[in-house]
């Protein structure tokens, strides 16, 4: 895809893909009988939303970095980097009858359950028309089956436990799935979600989203073990980690979750290595790369989600041509996006009466 030397990271600029890296992402895919079959059973146009997804939450995250550039709001939380751990989950769940809970971080989940991206541009900027209704800057939809992030760290998990409670006392078939920070493992609420979940057999999957950092505190200086692998085990649930930058590997391994839970052999607490390419957010780009050693940033910039996965699918009769067309559609959508929120700013302020409204369910 297309670089932007004003916005992406450097080690992005002038990526190049390495052909091990290439390698070692599609060997992966094949590793786990169960994954490759998932993944063998996708269909062309499967691959190809898949790409999809992953630039429309690259690019929306572009748009929101310009507009801090621009003045037009102050600061914005970027998943630059992790694109693929919150696709690929996404991709594996029914949208119809599951519901996702995602983190700020984790914004590219609205989009792929049905969100526009001028809502999602439009919850940045407090319109009365975005989803929030100008409330709240944390983006969701429940009538998409999307809860909206909860900004204390470690107070999602409970409230996914328990709208998975909900469908298992309906006796509905869906899903909850919800994504965890390495931080947020620490947290009271946290824990007491996995047990719960664990004792009453919830339908929700918890993906344990270790990017490396919480804040500014990387995951050594906060956990005596530094991986998130086992962590299932203490809960007595099954679980498994997949490669936070392979989309494939994390639809696929979400996929066998998703199936486990409907069985009834939920919950499913899934681990997932990636890298966040940045600040925690765009207010403190510099303090990361003086908290982060710069090799972490070369290590994790060689395996840019969105490179790789390219390679990937021209090594299998995708043509550059056809990704670049792609590329192009997704770009002017979020173009006009932006200016469709910009608009909003412009004509849909909301009123201060409006802010006792909604409050409580009827």
């Amino acid at each position: 895809m297309k670089r932007f030397p004003a916005f992406d990271p450097p080690e992005y600029v002038d990526w190049e893909a390495d052909p091990a890296l290439v390698d070692e992402f599609e060997s992966l895919c094949m590793a786990d009988s169960a994954r490759g079959d998932m993944i063998a059973g996708l269909a062309r146009e499967q691959f190809l939303a898949l790409y999809r997804g992953l630039l429309h939450t690259r690019l929306h995250d572009i748009m929101l970095k310009r507009w801090v550039r621009q003045g037009v709001i102050s600061k914005a939380w970027l998943s630059t980097g992790e694109e693929a751990t919150t696709v690929g989950p996404v991709h594996a769940l029914n949208r119809e009858t599951d519901l996702v809970a995602p983190m700020i971080r984790n914004a590219g989940a609205c989009h792929e359950m049905g969100m526009s991206i001028a809502d999602m541009l439009r919850g940045y900027l407090g319109t009365s028309d975005s989803p929030s209704q100008g409330r709240d800057g944390h983006v969701g939809s429940f009538q998409l089956r999307v809860l909206q992030p909860i900004s204390n760290i470690g107070n999602v998990p409970p409230v996914a436990a328990g709208i998975a409670l909900s469908f298992k006392l309906r006796g509905a078939s869906g899903v909850v799935l919800t994504w965890v920070g390495d931080g947020s493992v620490n947290a009271g609420p946290t824990h007491e979600a996995f047990n719960l979940a664990a004792v009453l057999r919830l339908p929700v999957i918890f993906i344990i989203q270790n990017n490396q950092v919480a804040l500014g505190t990387r995951v050594g200086a906060h956990r005596v073990l530094e991986d998130f692998r086992e962590v299932h085990c203490a809960y007595g649930v099954d679980g498994w980690s997949f490669d936070g930058n392979n989309v494939l590997d994390a639809y696929a391994a979400t996929k066998l979750a998703v199936d486990r839970c409907r069985e009834g052999r939920g919950p499913i607490i899934l681990d997932a290595e990636t890298f966040r390419m940045g600040g925690h957010a765009t207010h403190d780009e510099a303090e990361a790369r003086v908290v982060i050693p710069q090799d972490v940033f070369t290590y994790w910039g060689r395996r840019d989600p969105i490179g790789l996965y390219e390679e990937y699918l021209k090594r299998h009769d995708v043509t550059g041509e056809e990704l670049d067309r792609i590329e192009s559609e997704v770009n002017a959508e979020v173009e006009r996006a932006a200016e469709e929120a910009l608009a909003s700013r412009e004509s849909a302020e909301p009123v201060p009466e409006s802010a006792t409204g909604g409050v409580y369910a009827d």
